[in-house]
């Protein structure tokens, strides 16, 4: 079985395309001619951390956007009360 060293930057390198650019896995290791296995640990190395600071903006932005339906909703019905009726 051969083994090989590959650099910090490479590796980084590597994961970037994944998580950022957005390219899959098995293609990533096809191109750079590593296995998958070693794909997913440097992922799990090298990938950003989950925090919890996206929740925050998507409650934020699921508070708005209930306001939003909510002035639409009025909107609507205040059209409804002044189109003429048959």
């Amino acid at each position: 079985m051969r083994t090989s060293n590959y650099s910090d930057d490479f590796r980084r390198d590597a994961v970037h395309q994944i998580t950022v650019r957005g390219y899959s896995v098995r293609e990533v290791a096809r191109r750079l001619g590593v296995s998958t296995h070693s794909l997913y640990k440097w992922t799990k190395l090298f990938g950003e951390p989950t925090s919890k600071a996206p929740d925050v903006d998507l409650k934020a932005e699921n508070r708005r956007l209930k306001r939003e339906l909510a002035r639409v909703t009025e909107e609507r019905d205040i059209l409804k009360l002044k189109e003429p009726k048959d």
